[in-house]
């Protein structure tokens, strides 16, 4: 979750051939006349209908299953605003690459788009020049760049939801009595979008948009439990993890072998590993395809709370999540229980 404005003119010019154009053309007005007053074929016979036919094939051997990304552009061109078609594909470029869990081509787009693959490569390059997208170096895939992943935090720190967020935050906090955030990832970092503090004198203050680093913190690895095993390898290994504290885990080997046991329970405990004096725990809220987007986490002293007191919360944790996920992804819920079902009965 978080994210200098780069020269935006190429791009410009490049999304401004990015206009649909028509497969065919209504003839004017007296065309047809003008046609048999030369002796040529009518319009409607011979020629115009091998014209529609191979219109016809066309359109057959078009992709199909498009994504919602997609669907939006064809809502735009339904609506006979064709001004909006440009931007309509730009936001659905954005969209698919943001959907994925991994880089990706443009020319693995087209069938998720179903645009031509000159017009997905165009809207591509012009986005990476605008810092929406970023291209992994030596190679030809695309990911999320700096600017989206700037906009999707403050989109999630204001969003409309912001109030209601807030307010199961708070009553999380009057239940457990210790400070509670929600969290959101950015590259290899922890950004808190929201946050209530506990009435205690002694707290930890740290606003929405502070940021801890994904290996020593719960959150993280809750985060870090749910990434591919590439990815993940590619975060803990790019450069040498920092000790914060005696307790922090440095070892890839040694945080893997923590992250099994995440998986396996949906939650996450840390004690000490970023702040000495400072446990915390993190459960995940997941988004409308059954992915961790955020965490719900509670930080507590030690001088008040054991780690098996903290654990103890976790039901409360749970419900808060619960809630907030079905504020920003209602359909979440179902799909989360599916999931589980299906790794219950892999198990069994």
């Amino acid at each position: 979750m978080l994210c200098a404005i780069p020269d935006a003119r190429a791009g410009a010019r490049s999304l401004g051939s990015c206009a649909t154009v028509a497969t065919s053309v209504d003839p004017p007005i007296g065309f047809e006349g003008n046609l048999k007053a030369h002796s040529r074929t009518p319009v409607g016979s011979g020629t115009s209908k091998g014209r529609g036919a191979r219109a016809g094939a066309r359109n057959a051997r078009k992709p199909e299953g498009r994504s919602a990304a997609a669907g939006m552009e064809a809502r735009t061109r339904g609506g006979g605003d064709r001004g909006a078609q440009p931007a309509a594909r730009m936001l659905a470029v954005l969209e698919a690459v943001a959907e994925v869990d991994g880089p990706i081509s443009a020319i693995d787009l087209v069938p998720r788009l179903g645009l031509p693959r000159a017009t997905v490569h165009r809207i591509a390059v012009a986005l990476e020049r605008l810092g929406y997208l970023h291209r992994e170096p030596g190679s030809k895939r695309f990911t999320v760049g700096f600017r989206q992943q700037h906009l999707a935090l403050n989109t999630l720190i204001n969003s409309s939801v912001r109030g209601a967020r807030h307010a199961v935050l708070q009553a999380l906090v009057d239940e457990v009595g210790e400070t509670c955030n929600v969290t959101v990832l950015d590259g290899n970092e922890v950004v808190y979008i929201d946050r209530v503090e506990s009435d205690w004198p002694l707290r930890t203050h740290l606003q929405p948009g502070s940021r801890i680093p994904i290996h020593c913190g719960a959150s993280g690895m809750l985060f870090l439990s749910a990434m591919p095993a590439a990815g993940r390898r590619r975060i803990l290994t790019a450069a040498p993890l920092r000790m914060y504290t005696p307790t922090t885990i440095v070892d890839p080997d040694r945080i893997e072998l923590r992250l099994r046991e995440i998986r396996a329970t949906g939650v996450a405990l840390e004690a000490e590993e970023f702040m000495q004096g400072l446990i915390g725990v993190a459960v995940p809220v997941h988004d409308d395809r059954g992915r961790i987007c955020a965490t719900v986490s509670m930080h507590a002293p030690t001088a008040r709370f054991t780690i098996e007191e903290v654990r103890a919360r976790v039901p409360a944790l749970q419900r808060a999540a619960k809630a907030i996920t079905q504020l920003i992804a209602p359909k979440a819920q179902a799909i989360v229980r599916r999931s589980a079902s299906s790794r219950a009965s892999a198990v069994a």
